[in-house]
């Protein structure tokens, strides 16, 4: 068996379902009655993909206005978790400890309003009144702005409910991409395009190599080039072990892995990955991880309020004078020289 291709997937060990408790990121997914099921698997497979590399990235609950089950557009019977009511209302400690903001989108298709209700609306609101993050996909943004939640907002949503969505909301701007994100809210055709659009979502939160991979595993090819602020080359000509490792490490960064452990799931031996390392960037694949680590420190510190002590563990740093004396070497000044420039940054 060529060298490459030794182990050619993540190891089936790493779960790929989550719970809300043991997830960094949770989404709801409110499921309209008649909604498209291939948004909905489109919508949650990158993220199912994501969780096998090694870190407990991702979970999803879907929730109907009833907590009954929906029925979708080709007719399968979908059973959800709750409420939307629920949203929010969770006793401090449960289910959403690890998830400061409360992620809701909204899925439907034909006949979007027929089942919506005054008090699913207003649900709509009190989230949005707290800082929830909302989208919408297919029609579902008719519903979010007949809520009243997407004033200001630029929308995207499926070609056929321009017309109808332009003449009940004049005021609201309708985008011709695919998918919009506008502050935060998040809309979208639908279909095939959220695969683009979790994609780039994956790709905002833990950098493109981790985006590339699951988008190779689950045989798409990305038809958006979204800029990257990562420096080290992505062309086709570097070996898969490589491009899995570098997935592995994005997708690992808060909690570093041992090197034995990320060549484990890398599917490489640790001798064969540090000479691809040494080959292609000059330097180990633990000099590398490092590096990421520490630039995602450095973003952390120029683009947000947080202290120095916050941005090295949130890099999985635990002793604050071994970031400091890195960082230095990386960036020449120390993470307090960063973070006091960053202080006139508005964070996200």
């Amino acid at each position: 068996m060529p060298e490459d291709s030794a182990y050619p997937y993540p190891r089936p060990d790493s779960p790929p379902l989550l719970s809300p408790e043991d997830a960094e990121t949770t989404l709801n997914v409110w499921l309209v009655p008649k909604f498209s099921m291939l948004t909905l698997f489109c919508l949650l497979e990158p993220l199912r993909v994501a969780n096998r590399f090694g870190r407990k990235l991702f979970a999803w609950r879907l929730l109907s206005a009833d907590g009954q089950p929906v029925i979708a557009s080709n007719g399968v019977r979908i059973d959800v978790s709750g409420a939307i009511g629920e949203l929010g209302t969770e006793p401090p400690g449960q289910t959403w400890h690890r998830n400061s903001v409360t992620r809701l989108m909204v899925v439907s298709s034909w006949e979007a309003e027929a089942t919506v209700t005054a008090e699913d609306r207003a649900v709509l609101r009190r989230l949005a009144a707290h800082g929830a993050w909302l989208g919408g996909l297919d029609t579902a943004p008719f519903i979010l702005a007949r809520a009243g939640v997407l004033d200001g907002s630029r929308v995207a949503m499926h070609w056929e409910s321009v017309p109808a969505f332009r003449q009940e909301f004049p005021s609201i701007k309708i985008s011709t991409a695919r998918f919009e994100w506008h502050g935060d809210r998040l809309t979208g055709a639908g279909g095939a395009a959220s695969i683009d659009m979790m994609l780039m979502w994956i790709e905002q939160r833990y950098g493109p190599s981790l985006a590339e991979m699951v988008g190779r595993q689950i045989v798409h090819h990305r038809s958006i080039d979204e800029p990257s602020g990562r420096q080290l080359p992505t062309d086709s000509r570097l070996p898969r072990a490589v491009v899995r490792a570098l997935a592995v490490m994005e997708a690992n960064l808060a909690q570093p892995l041992s090197i034995p452990e990320l060549c484990r799931l890398a599917g490489q031996s640790q001798r064969q990955l540090t000479r691809h390392f040494q080959t292609w960037f000059r330097e180990t694949p633990r000099q590398t991880y490092l590096g990421m680590r520490l630039d995602l420190a450095q973003r952390i510190l120029a683009d947000s309020h947080v202290s120095v002590t916050e941005a090295a563990m949130a890099a999985g740093f635990g002793h604050l004078a071994t970031f400091s004396r890195a960082y230095r070497q990386r960036f020449g000044e120390p993470p307090s020289v960063t973070a006091r420039r960053g202080q006139s940054s508005p964070g996200w």
